[in-house]
């Protein structure tokens, strides 16, 4: 079984909470405290400012301040070199665009701007909280069924649509994030959240037993067999079971098993 996406860019537009943070005629307001999305995916956040008298000289968005007055614009800190915009309008907004987002960008941010009046200089905090999420899909197997889910270590933010295909074919488009099915293993199902992929889930293939000591092995000494196979998420359970007659018997759980004083009734299964 294998599970993959793909699509387009998951773009986050926020325009329905409004933070307002400022004194004295001074202010900047947020679209939204908090915002969770997907790794990979393009962010915007939009603030609106005012101040009392001047004119705007300067306007950025920041995560980090070295020492007072130091505030590193995003626009040249390295680790966001060539993915961040801003777009200013006339009516004093400000929009900022981060894409291809990593896990790594979660932070708080904020908007800072300068007038050309003395002392003319406001940001507002706290800024819009910014966490980004991985896509990973969990399995959860029952002896009748299989559950798919799209997991994220946040709630996406904007109700997201998950959709589900199997070889290929739409089979669900709901905003559960979960999916149960019947399969077989040459399957292949993928989950999308508006395009952003999830990682690659497969049950198990090319299952083999390895045997130690290898070669001839004498009576009475011990044997360790190891089950291995390929698999995503990777087996958690493994059953030995020894046939005999067209009958079979459980053994052991685990991926080794090892035999002590090995005999020869130990051939058969």
């Amino acid at each position: 079984m294998a599970l993959r996406t793909a699509g387009s860019v998951l773009v986050v537009f926020l325009w329905s909470v409004t933070v307002v943070l400022g004194q004295d005629g001074w202010s900047v307001t947020y679209t939204t405290q908090s915002i969770c999305t997907l790794k990979g995916s393009t962010v915007e956040m939009t603030c609106s400012y005012t101040y009392p008298s001047g004119t705007v000289t300067s306007t950025l968005w920041f995560t980090k301040m070295y020492d007072v007055e130091n505030y590193v614009s995003l626009l040249d800190d390295p680790d966001y070199k060539g993915r961040v915009t801003y777009r200013s309008d006339k009516t004093n907004g400000n929009t900022l665009t981060i894409t291809h987002l990593r896990e790594n960008d979660s932070a708080m941010y904020m908007f800072r701007f300068i007038t050309d009046q003395t002392g003319g200089k406001f940001f507002g905090s706290p800024g819009v909280t910014l966490s980004v999420t991985d896509l990973q899909v969990k399995v959860t197997t029952t002896w009748w069924s299989t559950t798919l889910t799209c997991s994220t270590t946040c709630t996406l933010t904007g109700n997201p649509t998950y959709i589900w295909s199997r070889n290929s074919k739409n089979v669900q488009e709901d905003s559960s994030p979960s999916y149960s099915v019947y399969f077989n293993t040459e399957d292949s199902f993928y989950c999308a959240v508006k395009g952003i992929n999830s990682p690659a889930v497969y049950g198990p293939k090319n299952t083999s037993v390895s045997v130690s000591p290898s070669g001839g092995i004498v009576e009475g000494s011990s044997v360790t067999l190891t089950c291995s196979s390929n698999a995503n998420p990777p087996v958690d359970k493994y059953i030995w079971y020894k046939t005999k007659y067209k009958n079979m018997s459980m053994r052991h759980s685990g991926q080794r098993y090892t035999i002590h004083n090995i005999s020869s009734e130990d051939r058969e299964g």
